[in-house]
């Protein structure tokens, strides 16, 4: 999809990037551009076009504070990671924040409520959220369909780029059973030690190719993903990536068109030249072997990456693979077992298990390697399906049988162990306790949590110097669903200070007026099991 408009900037600034749109990520694709602000906070931003903001959200999906605004023209340009919005708009959120009692969430605005027009300020860049260091994260998504877009087509005369991409090395993927290259039925990586390889390749049958590569801009050293990518077998298009369009739910994909594997052990991405039967991302074209090139005469086959950025900006690589008639390997045979196919509904069952894998899930067919962690003195025996990590494309339904009694099933709950314990929900059913899976990798057992969050006040002694009051939340169970906080038994907003874990009250943006005089604190803390713990203290203001 092109633009088919002309955007400002959302900056005032020459527009430098840490992060282009579609870059490989684990889980998901970058799904709009980094532009830099100078490592600091507090960068005006602007509005792109005329529209209205049409919705605000507040600490939700890791974009911290993100302004949404609506075009005419079918888009809606998303800015996120902000530190605050312009006073009109925090106005109306914190309207909001007050009738709801929260802090964190979407609100929707009407057209009539906040129209903005192009090169208007609507807020200050800022580091909230997931944000590794300052920057604004800018998306632009078509409307109707949600896919994201890349914003580049929309802002071209902002950013200035004359470096072609670079392709760093190859990757040959024999199919199996049905292939080898260089004597090998295992994946093989090659260096592009030049644009034209001198090393003549062999190969014979079905065999797929992947690229590692990387886009370059002369004004910063980062890295970037590229936007096009072909190959071209004698002349033949073979496979061709053009990354824009992208559909939000298709985000986990991108574990399966790059090389996942490889990139956990080495944090470098092969992107795949070829699609797998579940692979559906609509911005991958193929031919009619799917990619996979046939080297079934013994000649010699020249192989040809082309390699296109947003500009236009092009480079070529070629190689050539003789084709060397090969004896091929039988492939090793799925366990039918412990099989997961990609296209239809899969019912796994182990004793005191059953994990149930949704159609779509998978790129191709897969064979699980379970393994089970007996454990007498649990609530349940813990279980795994891989031996590394492999999420899902959709979340699974597992159910884990309970051992013992315990004295509140309502507090039962299925606990992902994988880097930091998650909480996967759970609903006790007929002594199963039924949550969600999707990392195939991790451990799943049935926990227990009856204790209410930790609350930690700081700071008390300052309160009337600051005029803040800052409260720690800590949950070492299921995790933290909701806070609020009362003083004299009336709402007041507790907002989370970014990059730690700590909530704090302002306490002159409260409706709470400064006398002098006693007032008290009561501050209420919930988790995903609804143990409630509530703080109160006399504090003077």
């Amino acid at each position: 999809m092109t633009a088919n408009i002309t955007l400002g900037s959302p900056v005032n600034y020459k527009i430098s990037l840490a992060g282009n749109f579609g870059e490989p990520r684990p889980n998901h694709f970058h799904g709009g551009i980094d532009i830099k602000t100078d490592g600091v906070e507090g960068k005006p931003i602007f509005s792109m076009g005329d529209g209205y903001i049409s919705h605000v959200s507040v600490g939700i999906g890791g974009y911290g504070n993100a302004l949404y605004i609506h075009l005419p023209e079918g888009y809606t340009c998303v800015y996120c990671h902000l530190q605050k919005f312009t006073p009109q708009i925090t106005a109306m959120v914190r309207k909001w924040q007050y009738a709801n009692h929260t802090s964190t969430g979407d609100i929707h605005f009407r057209p009539t409520d906040l129209p903005v027009a192009r090169g208007q300020l609507v807020a200050v860049s800022g580091n909230t959220g997931s944000s590794q260091a300052p920057h604004l994260h800018l998306e632009i998504h078509d409307t109707r369909t949600w896919n994201m877009l890349d914003p580049l087509e929309f802002i071209q005369n902002e950013v200035t780029d004359k470096m072609p991409p670079v392709a760093h090395g190859f990757m040959a993927y024999p199919k199996p059973g049905e292939g080898v290259f260089c004597g090998a039925s295992t994946k093989l990586a090659f260096p592009f030690t030049s644009h034209n390889l001198n090393r003549i390749f062999s190969a014979w049958g079905k065999v797929g190719f992947g690229i590692w590569a990387n886009d370059y801009m002369a004004i910063t050293y980062n890295r970037y993903g590229v936007r096009r990518t072909e190959l071209y077998v004698d002349n033949h298009l073979a496979f061709c990536s053009d990354v824009n369009d992208i559909p939000v739910n298709d985000n986990m994909m991108m574990n399966a068109w790059g090389d996942y594997e490889h990139y956990l052990q080495y944090q470098v991405w092969y992107l795949k030249s070829f699609v797998q039967p579940g692979l559906t991302l609509p911005f991958l074209y193929s031919d009619a072997q799917h990619g996979y090139i046939n080297f079934n005469e013994q000649r010699d086959y020249h192989i040809t990456y082309v390699l296109t950025d947003f500009r236009g900006n092009v480079n070529k690589y070629t190689f050539t693979v003789k084709g060397h008639r090969y004896a091929i390997p039988h492939k090793n045979e799925i366990h039918p077992l412990r099989a997961l196919r990609w296209d239809r509904m899969n019912n796994y069952q182990l004793p005191g298990m059953q994990l149930i894998v949704r159609p779509n899930s998978l790129a191709d067919m897969v064979e699980l390697s379970p393994e089970v962690k007996f454990q007498s003195n649990k609530l349940s025996d813990a279980y795994r399906f891989m031996s590394t990590s492999f999420p899902l494309f959709n979340y699974a339904q597992i159910s884990l049988r309970l051992k013992k009694k315990v004295k509140d099933v309502s507090k039962l709950y299925i606990v992902n162990h994988w880097n930091i314990d998650k909480y996967m929900g759970g609903d006790y059913q007929d002594g199963w306790v039924v949550g969600r899976a999707r990392e195939l990798g991790a451990y799943y057992e049935i926990a227990y949590d009856d204790v209410a969050p930790i609350i930690n006040p700081i700071g008390q002694g300052a309160w009337n110097t600051r005029h803040e009051i800052c409260i720690g939340i800590v949950d070492e169970g299921c995790g933290i669903a909701k806070y609020e906080g009362f003083i004299d038994n009336r709402f007041v907003l507790f907002e989370n200070v970014p990059k730690s874990p700590w909530v704090k009250c302002v306490l002159s943006q409260t409706p709470i007026k400064r006398t002098g005089k006693e007032h008290i604190l009561k501050f209420v803390v919930k988790d995903f099991r609804n143990n409630t713990r509530t703080f109160m203290a006399p504090f003077k203001y």
